[in-house]
């Protein structure tokens, strides 16, 4: 749009406003600034005053415990005096000073801290105080005069209390002892309590050495606390008296200081107010005002931009109008779309540039025609009924093949839009857009469809289409075959419903690998070890794989995922697994796995010290069978003496034929050959009941060898050997026999 050029008059009214508020912006702020400095005079002169009358208080009631305090030392010093009997004694040692509010008492100490005069109790209270810091200080002769220790925590009274204290000394000048006196710290909280000074104000009373003596309000816990080093500390401690401004260390207020030293005595005390207790109403004041300011400010800013808009007004409105009209011809022709206006006779009153290319008539010239005319008689008549609904006031929506100026055959979309005045049609408008591309696009993406759709339901693995949030939207038929449900009533279910897939355990799968897929925006798989099992128990063992599906713009809409059925490989996989480690004839573990059964029991046995043995079984008279009644026959004789072998040991040994009639035990947890005789007495009961082959009863025997870890070997293949060798003891000392190995080759019968 033309930018307009603001005439000069309505610029300097600008100009003149803004500085107008800015004047009044600022003698607002000086006035607020001034408040604000007055405001924290006022309250520091308060806290100075505060600070002066509390030192004079507390000054007089030290001072006054402290002459107490010299008359007591003196009369210590007088024999007359303390000659006297105790009653007369004690109201000469102690005077009306003691009298004062806030004063707990005196106590006269001896050399070693034992308290000897009590001022509240006759005859004295019994308690040492040696270990006070105000006993010990003049018992190290390093203080003279008053010393005020630290606060305390009565041992007679329980209270908390500030001790004040003095020696006194033997004629011939040596230590004699102590008199303290004892300042309720309750007395300076009565004090400050009386003072109101705003929330997290405090006051408090300290030693110059920065020790707590109380603090009010919040003194528990605080009392005999050190601020010493601290950055306020150190400014009460550089000058007898003064202000200052500082955050406190015990609570991190920013507050407003005034502190005094109390006297000569080292004590200080020190009025805090906090900053923002001091500058509360300041800030209220202050809101009030700057608020009305910025009112005035943004007032004087407001009235003299309405006016300049006002003035600026009428002339831009007529560019803005002018300029409207252009860019609307300019969209309205490159819009790919006819749009036109037609008045309620069908005649033309508005057309863009696009029907030059449809009808080769520009703008101008259709003006001069009706639609009758720009159509044509076959076109017109098939585009009459919606033309009529259109001037009766409802909305026409259709499509259209109409053969351009050029003789394309255009597929279209065309629009009538009713134009009211409030009570009648008086036009319509008119939009044709050409969808020619988007009709083939549609029947390409159709055939492709159709495409997809015949070979997904000729493989042979199952294929299961979600939308992006999981939920099924496409099984082929090998797909319902194997989740047992059909395409229309999966639609619309999750997918973890329709195709529930396991662990071989039975745990189910979750997320399902899909959700991964979708999640991760990466395809999964191949993986196999999962189990696809139907709602009625049938079980498919897959190989399954995901993929997410996106647009053209990368946004995930979908995933497919592919199971492929391996049940069949799966079950021949498990097959020869089992047959590597098992007798294909007697199911019996072979050597492969009873090497690893047996490195497992003697690790075991290691651990927890216990025994192990290992038998080497031999059939006698199996040869004579084979011979006389076959092969098949020594088979089924082989199958029958495992299971009963089996059936006569414990679950948790194991059976292993070697090959031919040569069968091992490994019992784990034998300790003896005690432990062993009734196992190898329950094997060779095995052999009582005769064997059925062919119809016919047949007795046959057997022969064993047992050896025993740890004695006989620390490995399995030593102990195999030695189990060997009793075997063939026994073979040779009559079979249908156990012998136990022994090292010297007299291998013992096992009875």
């Amino acid at each position: 749009m033309p930018s307009s050029v603001s005439p000069p008059f309505p610029r300097r009214l600008i100009v003149l406003a803004l500085l107008l508020s800015l004047g009044i912006g600022a003698l607002f702020a000086r006035a607020i600034w001034t408040l604000r400095d007055d405001q924290q005079r006022f309250a520091e002169r308060t806290s100075v005053n505060l600070a002066y009358t509390l030192d004079q208080a507390i000054g007089r009631t030290v001072g006054a415990l402290d002459h107490s305090l010299q008359g007591v030392v003196h009369e210590l010093g007088n024999p007359a005096a303390m000659a006297l009997p105790a009653a007369l004694r004690d109201k000469l040692l102690f005077d009306n000073s003691l009298r004062l509010s806030g004063v707990g008492g005196v106590l006269v100490l001896d050399a070693e801290g034992h308290i000897v005069i009590d001022s509240g109790s006759a005859p004295a209270r019994q308690a040492n105080l040696a270990d006070r810091d105000y006993f010990r200080v003049f018992q190290g002769g390093a203080h003279t005069g008053l010393f005020i220790g630290v606060p305390v925590r009565g041992r007679l009274s329980g209270e908390y209390s500030l001790p004040l204290a003095r020696a006194y000394y033997g004629a011939d000048g040596h230590f004699a002892g102590v008199v303290v006196g004892i300042v309720r710290l309750e007395h300076f909280n009565g004090l400050f309590a009386q003072l109101n000074l705003g929330p997290q104000s405090s006051v408090t009373l300290l030693r110059v050495d920065g020790t707590i003596v109380t603090r009010f309000p919040d003194s528990d816990g605080l009392v005999g606390k050190s601020l010493a080093g601290t950055a306020n500390m150190r400014a009460v401690q550089a000058a007898r008296s003064g202000t200052f401004k500082g955050t406190a260390v015990l609570d991190g207020v920013p507050r407003q200081y005034a502190f005094r030293h109390v006297g000569d005595y080292p004590l200080a005390l020190n009025v805090a107010q906090a900053v923002d207790t001091v500058l509360a109403d300041w800030r209220r004041n202050a809101w009030v005002l700057g608020s009305f300011a910025l009112v005035l400010m943004l007032a004087c800013v407001g009235l003299a931009a309405l006016f300049a808009r006002e003035l600026q007004r009428r002339q831009q409105v007529g560019a803005r109008l002018a300029q409207a009209e252009r860019d609307l011809r300019t969209i309205l022709d490159n819009v790919p779309s006819m749009i036109g206006y037609w008045d309620a006779d069908l005649h033309n009153r508005f057309a863009n540039h696009a029907y030059v290319d449809w009808f080769g008539v520009g703008p101008e010239k259709l003006k001069q025609l009706s639609m009758r005319e720009l159509l044509g008689e076959a076109l017109y008549a098939k585009s009459l009924p919606y033309l009529e609904q259109a001037l009766q006031g409802h909305a026409q929506l259709f499509e259209r093949t109409v053969v351009d100026a050029y003789g394309a055959e255009r597929h279209s979309i065309a629009s009538y839009v009713p134009d009211f005045d409030g009570s009648a049609v008086r036009g319509i408008f008119v939009q044709v857009t050409d969808i020619t591309e988007r009709k083939r696009m549609e029947d390409e993406l159709f055939e492709e469809k159709e495409r997809m759709r015949l070979t997904l339901q000729s493989i042979g693995d199952a294929v299961v289409c979600t939308d992006a949030q999981g939920r099924v939207s496409y099984l082929n038929p090998v797909a319902e075959r194997m989740t047992g449900w059909q395409a229309f009533d999966a639609a619309g279910r999750d997918v973890d419903d329709v195709v529930p897939l396991h662990l071989p355990g039975g745990a189910a799968v979750q997320p399902s690998p899909l959700r991964h897929a979708l999640a991760e925006v990466r395809p999964l798989g191949p993986t196999r070890g999962v189990v696809l099992q139907r709602g009625d128990g049938q079980r498919f063992d897959v190989e399954e794989s995901a993929s997410p599906i996106a647009d053209r713009h990368g946004q995930v809409t979908g995933a497919v995922m592919v199971l492929h059925d391996v049940t069949e490989s799966v079950a021949m996989a498990q097959r020869m697994a089992h047959l590597a480690q098992y007798d294909a004839l007697t199911d019996l573990p072979n050597r492969v796995l009873l090497q690893d059964r047996a490195r497992q029991a003697l690790a075991q046995a290691r651990r927890e010290r216990q025994g192990l043995a290992v038998i080497y079984l031999d059939l006698d008279g199996f040869k004579q069978v084979n011979d006389r009644l076959g092969h098949d026959a020594g088979d089924h004789l082989l199958v029958q003496f495992a299971r009963r072998l089996q059936e006569a040991t414990r679950a948790s040994d194991t059976v292993s034929r070697q090959g031919g009639d040569e069968f091992v035990v490994l019992l784990p947890g034998i300790g003896s050959a005690d432990t062993v005789g009734p196992v190898a007495r329950k094997i060779l009961a095995v052999c009582e009941e005769a064997f059925l082959l062919e119809g016919q009863p047949v007795q046959i025997g057997m022969s064993g060898g047992i050896a025993l870890f740890p004695q006989d070997g620390e490995t399995f293949e030593a102990l195999a050997r030695c189990a060997d060798a009793a075997m063939y003891a026994a073979k040779r000392q009559g079979r249908l026999q156990f012998r136990l190995f022994a090292p010297d080759g007299a291998h013992r019968l096992v009875r």
